[in-house]
């Protein structure tokens, strides 16, 4: 069985205050996005994975594709599978592509088994591998809460529109961009201020833009050159350090062929 986990973009990103866990509480629109991972699981004598494409750091055992197939085995009689995955999305760049794998896991075990598993249990099996993976559960628009995790489905189709994401190869540390942060509430809570696409460039923000641009002023260029180019709202995706330009019409890839970057139509995944 084959598969093609997709990854996401941050529509805004409110980190509102810190909690007594030492985590945050956030309100963040996800949206997902046709930048993919393949991802092949078949029956197998004895349990393997394989990775392929981009290199990812770390033990293979630590992957979150085989922690979500530990997760399942502990709790379901399933038998050993080998696992492929191909990596295409970039790692730390805020687009979850991880999480998207883990989550792609869960549900292609319930599908390859027939675990019969329900949506609301996957996500409760996600939260344990990832803040971001119970969303790629449903794959659908959604806004974030709590700590990522409480989902609310939200009803958003930017379909006639484009997107280039850019990824200048430099990884941000989510704790590092937390750790210099200031929470705060918005003047407007998120779902106000996506009701209005015209007003989105001034009215829907990222809270880890302003220190990590500090950091690294290649990324605030980056969306600069966005907005030059026409594009009627840029931002940075999730702690970064993917950025992400929208657009009413395909815009010219080559004005970006300095870094990293693909154009997709924002139609949402199948």
């Amino acid at each position: 069985m084959v598969t093609f986990p997709n990854s996401k973009i941050n529509l805004g990103l409110n980190i509102l205050n810190k909690r007594a866990d030492g985590y945050h509480d956030i309100e963040t629109c996800l949206y997902p996005i046709l930048w993919h991972d393949i991802l092949e699981i078949v029956p197998a004598k004895s349990f393997s994975f394989v990775q392929t494409g981009r290199t990812i750091p770390g033990e293979p055992t630590h992957n979150l594709c085989v922690k979500a197939y530990e997760l399942i085995k502990e709790r379901h009689s399933i038998p050993n599978i080998s696992i492929h995955l191909h990596k295409i999305i970039p790692m730390g760049a805020g687009l979850g592509g991880g999480s998207a794998d883990a989550a792609f896991v869960l549900k292609m075990l319930n599908h390859l088994f027939s675990l019969k598993i329900s949506s609301h249990l996957l996500k409760d099996y996600a939260s344990l591998l990832g803040s971001d993976c119970p969303f790629f559960i449903d794959n659908l628009p959604a806004i974030a809460s709590g700590t990522g995790t409480k989902l609310e489905l939200y009803e958003l189709n930017l379909s006639k529109y484009y997107i280039i994401v850019i990824f200048p190869d430099l990884h941000t540390s989510t704790s590092n961009a937390y750790a210099n942060i200031q929470p705060k509430t918005p003047e407007n809570s998120l779902k106000v201020s996506l009701k209005d696409l015209k007003k989105w460039q001034s009215h829907l923000h990222n809270d880890f833009e302003e220190p990590l641009f500090k950091d690294a002023p290649t990324l605030s260029d980056i969306k600069s050159q966005l907005y030059d180019q026409g594009a009627f709202y840029a931002a940075m995706s999730g702690s970064g350090s993917a950025i992400y330009g929208l657009f009413e019409q395909p815009p010219a890839v080559r004005a970006f062929q300095k870094h990293e970057c693909i154009l997709r139509s924002l139609a949402l995944p199948a």
